[in-house]
């Protein structure tokens, strides 16, 4: 009896590690098939939006596993967000960022765990990054200055609609935006509206009351381009408005007369090329360290 006893238990004690070791391959499963995690910095925003189905259709075709988080704009809940996908075992951490300067230390942290990360549309400031996807914003920048300059006149005068402090999209085209207008135009206000269409409009709102005789708005993106164009509306003015992203309701916009112009990214191209970088990551292959997505001006 005794014996059998004996037995039996030793019979428990190796089917229990034979569960352990099952379970111990689910752990690390996401590492060995793949998994990539993608953390974007709002999907309020329509831009954004067709970067995450790029990410997905792009995913789906290549039989990869993605995990998209959403920070809502908000710095501390995308460090959050990054820090539950890197203890999760992704392979490769894909990132918008909301702020280049705060994204650093996740970056670090990813940098710590050796997981390789790519960032896309928005830089981050420190830590190893092994591509940036993005298009050249400041080349974007001196296309705006540079319509606005040949459409309403050299000198004219210009007021300006700037992204989220912080983020490299904003340093960027403003700086190219600068580098003509500061020769060509004359920029008579300029204010952050973060990217949002509805601060767009506040903002817009007041600068064309404290300076009623601008004569055009570049807007750092798309949802504020579309803010100032219902605040010339508002205001009975008719303003030479130009955007940046090339989103579909830009894209309306430009057709109905409303909007002058945005200078066109290609969001879903974007999400298209992060998950192509990342396969070949995971495959160990060489990528390029910064990766070009071409811009053009859209207007009627």
């Amino acid at each position: 009896m005794k014996k059998l006893l004996l037995l039996l238990a030793m019979a428990i004690m190796v089917i229990g590690l034979v569960a352990g070791c099952g379970k111990s391959a689910d752990n690390g499963g996401d590492k060995k098939s793949g998994t990539i995690g993608f953390s974007v910095s709002t999907l309020n925003n329509p831009f954004f939006v067709t970067m995450k189905e790029g990410v997905e259709a792009q995913a789906k075709a290549l039989g990869l596993k993605v995990k998209i988080v959403d920070a809502q704009n908000d710095p501390a809940k995308q460090a959050n967000d990054i820090s539950d996908l890197l203890e999760s075992g992704v392979s490769v951490l894909i990132i918008n960022p909301v702020d280049s300067a705060a994204i650093s230390t996740s970056v670090e942290a990813a940098n710590a765990k050796n997981i390789p990360v790519i960032t896309v549309d928005r830089s981050a400031d420190k830590g190893k990054v092994v591509a940036h996807i993005a298009s050249d914003n400041v080349k974007g920048g001196e296309m705006a200055a540079q319509l606005i300059a040949e459409k309403v006149g050299k000198a004219a005068k210009v007021a300006e609609l700037e992204g989220i402090p912080g983020a490299s999209a904003t340093r960027e085209r403003g700086q190219g935006f600068h580098n003509i207008a500061d020769k060509d135009l004359t920029v008579v206000a300029k204010q952050s509206a973060d990217f949002d269409r509805t601060k767009g409009l506040n903002v817009a709102t007041n600068m064309l009351q404290a300076n009623p005789d601008v004569q055009a708005i570049f807007a750092h993106n798309d949802e504020m381009a579309l803010g100032a164009i219902q605040a010339a509306k508002s205001a009975g003015k008719t303003i030479f408005i130009v955007g940046f992203d090339g989103t579909a309701d830009a894209d309306k916009a430009v057709q109905d007369g409303t909007l002058a112009a945005t200078i066109a990214q290609q969001p879903d191209q974007m999400g298209k090329i992060a998950i192509d970088t990342a396969q070949k990551v995971i495959k160990g292959e060489a990528v390029e360290a910064k990766i070009p997505v071409d811009l053009k001006v859209v207007k009627k």
